[in-house]
């Protein structure tokens, strides 16, 4: 009897322990080997074909977009990961792109020729509107500044500020549509935008915003108009103007426009890998970076090799790291999304509509890692030789306590400087709300943004594989693993005891 009983005791313990092996946690110290196998030689042979001609810029809903998403899913399924979405390897949402059938421009009687006096954009809805009095808005000058100049319901002139040298465009953050939005917001009708280019009786390439989210968008009509086209509206303070000194003012004129177009739906997809998690499989981690770029301009192809090619590709470099862990029974606990998605150059589009349409509840969403732009130097480190091994760091010390030393621990042996120039919400940049870990802030996940910077060939068709520095981009792809390992197999989620930043609370 007493034999007996030790035997079971024996073997219960026996059970006991095998059960503890069976359950190790995976740590840190293991996830090294595999942070290694995200090797320069990997990235590249991915980005060579992701940021290729063949792609044509992979602007959203084009065929270079359907191009990509076909490659970036027989790679999923060659690693090794799981349809994401219920079966699905995408997420699917409609866009609509608009086609310009008539546009007409009319001033003092004289009516003008499309695209050699005015151009007129797709961002536009069907009307026909008359004027009386056209209201010139210097933006530059104290009335404006001051808030002394009426522009509600009336129609506006008003001249594009050139932009800064290098500092890109991104979507609708900046050019043409952020002038006319702050117009919009005081009320005005419609607007004449002088400095824009007018093509010389050539129907204009069509620009990345031709393709919208929204098909009744409310929006206010906008058409560019040449320097002497609006001479005939300034007279004599024509040549004032141009030199920037005239003060904003309202000007007699007869204007007459009419707009009509003709609007067709499109499909965009977010791509989604899965792989299971082990004891703790019900909750989840996303990685993401944005698989869209701008696109083609007739011959001209944006190549997005760093924007955000360098992103995607890491995306799939680190899924294969973890497969590769879980085959050797160090699989993640947490179950992790590996996803890229579309639309961020058109306005975060298809991270918002993830994040407004979830496949896994946000809410057992431990956080998101986002990769956009990790494969060159900027210009604030291209001269710091002695630092250049380093990444911006975006999010970090919002909306949860934990990150920070999440952050740290991942870059123990790494050492790189993980940079925070950007993470303050108030940063003219506005770099927080610039890319799709937004869409998981917004709705109270935790975010961690890794970027780095803003070169000299961002957002033009010089952003190519030649220029990629992968040594460097291979560290910061181990860094974001390394740091997804911890996140995912932490014995508890991260916490949420920060609010998210007030200033994002109006966007």
């Amino acid at each position: 009897m007493k034999t007996t009983m030790n035997v079971k005791h024996v073997l219960l313990v026996g059970l006991c322990l095998c059960g503890t092996a069976a359950m190790a946690q995976p740590t840190l110290k293991q996830a090294g080997k595999y942070a290694q196998t995200i090797t320069p030689a990997d990235l590249k042979k991915h980005l060579t074909i992701v940021a290729s001609a063949e792609m044509e810029g992979r602007e959203t809903a084009t065929p270079g977009e359907y191009k990509a998403a076909a490659y970036i899913i027989e790679q999923m399924k060659a690693i090794g990961l799981q349809p994401g979405n219920n079966g699905q390897w995408t997420q699917s949402y409609n866009v609509y792109r608009d086609s310009l059938t008539e546009a007409s421009l009319e001033v003092n009687g004289s009516k003008l020729n499309l695209y050699k006096d005015f151009s007129a954009t797709t961002a536009n809805y069907n009307s026909h509107m008359s004027f009386g009095e056209v209201v010139y808005v210097n933006m530059e000058d104290s009335l404006w500044k001051n808030n002394k100049v009426d522009v509600s319901g009336r129609l506006v002139l008003v001249r594009m500020k050139a932009p800064a040298a290098g500092a890109g465009g991104r979507g609708f953050f900046g050019g043409p549509a952020m002038v006319v939005g702050q117009l919009q917001a005081k009320g005005a009708a419609a607007v004449l935008v002088l400095g824009d280019r007018i093509n010389d009786g050539k129907e204009p390439v069509m620009s990345g915003m031709t393709v919208v989210k929204d098909p009744a968008r409310q929006g206010i009509n906008f058409f560019s108009v040449s320097d002497a086209a609006a001479a005939q509206l300034l007279g004599a303070d024509a040549a004032t103007e141009k030199g920037g000194k005239l003060q904003s003012k309202n000007i007699k004129a007869s204007v007459h426009f009419s707009y009509h177009e003709k609007q067709i739906t499109l499909v965009s997809n977010n791509i989604l890998g899965f792989l299971e998690g082990t004891d703790k499989k019900d909750e989840f981690l996303v990685v993401t970076g944005h698989y869209d770029h701008i696109g083609r301009r007739g011959d001209i192809i944006n190549y997005g090799a760093d924007d955000d090619g360098s992103g995607t590709v890491s995306v799939l470099e680190l899924a294969e790291a973890f497969v590769k862990a879980k085959a050797e029974g160090k699989g993640p606990r947490r179950s992790i999304l590996f996803m890229t998605v579309s639309g961020e150059e058109k306005g975060l589009w298809g991270s918002a509509h993830y994040g407004n349409n979830p496949v896994y509840p946000l809410e057992k969403t431990t956080a998101n890692l986002n990769i956009d732009m990790i494969g060159r130097t900027d210009t604030v480190y291209e001269s710091k030789k002695d630092s250049a091994l380093y990444v911006y760091l975006v999010g970090e010390d919002k909306l949860s306590s934990d990150l920070p030393g999440v952050s740290v621990l991942a870059n123990k042996n790494l050492k790189m400087v993980l940079d925070g120039r950007y993470n303050d919400p108030l940063d003219k940049s506005r770099i927080y709300f610039r890319s799709d870990h937004y869409n998981f802030a917004k709705h109270g996940v935790p975010i961690l943004f890794y970027f780095d910077g803003i070169h000299r060939d961002y957002h033009r068709p010089t952003d190519t594989v030649d220029k990629i520095e992968f040594e460097l981009m291979a560290k910061r792809a181990q860094l974001v693993f390394l740091t997804a390992w911890e996140i995912a197999n932490r014995n508890e989620m991260l916490k949420r005891d920060k609010p998210l930043p007030a200033t994002a609370l109006t966007r």
